[in-house]
């Protein structure tokens, strides 16, 4: 994760080509269509900052505020969720270390008070920089010695005969296929 999150716009890339459209507006040399080419902007928007700029000048054109709804996570309570993850579930009361999306979501109440849906808990965590990790599956009865001698001893036993058993394929019509039945050739089968 980084330590700043990324913001969803560019907001200083956004200024400033409202300021060079108000430069535009200004000289008076251009449509409002070139504007919008020149800009690689709709000409609704050129029109409406056109309007804007005529209304209030260019201070008017300065910011244009947030996009979209405020969320109800600030900085630094994604911080504290993400000192919370790295701490594991376990240390969090949860039986396991795997994290789930709702048991994110309750450590998310628990922690700022704000209920998500185990759902929207997916994209706070990709805004995060979190992916999805499947835990390996292990047999409890696990017995690593057990597992080294097969790979040393019985591996390269198996893997010798299975290369010397000569060419293979699922299709019959291969040359090299283990069954190797010939059709008649085309045509009505005799009967």
């Amino acid at each position: 994760m980084s330590e700043e999150f990324r913001p969803r716009r560019d907001f200083k890339g956004l200024k400033a080509r409202r300021k060079r459209a108000a430069a535009l507006f200004a000289s008076g040399k251009h449509s409002q269509a070139e504007i919008a080419r020149k800009l690689g902007v709709t000409r609704t928007s050129v029109h409406r900052w056109h309007l804007a700029w005529q209304n209030d000048g260019v201070e008017a054109l300065r910011g244009a505020g947030r996009a979209g709804r405020k969320p109800r996570l600030d900085r630094e309570d994604l911080r504290e969720l993400d000192r919370a993850l790295r701490e594991g579930a376990v240390a969090h009361g949860f039986s396991t270390e795997l994290w789930t999306l709702p048991r994110v979501a309750r450590v998310i109440e628990q922690l700022s008070g704000v209920r998500y849906h185990p759902g929207h808990v997916w994209k706070i965590l990709g805004a995060m920089d979190w992916t999805l990790q499947k835990p390996a599956r292990r047999a409890k009865e696990r017995n690593q010695r057990q597992i080294l001698r097969w790979i040393v001893k019985d591996w390269p036993r198996v893997k010798k005969t299975l290369a010397n058993s000569g060419p293979g394929s699922s299709s019959r019509t291969r040359a090299g296929s283990r069954t190797d039945r010939r059709s008649g050739g085309p045509g009505r089968p005799r009967g």
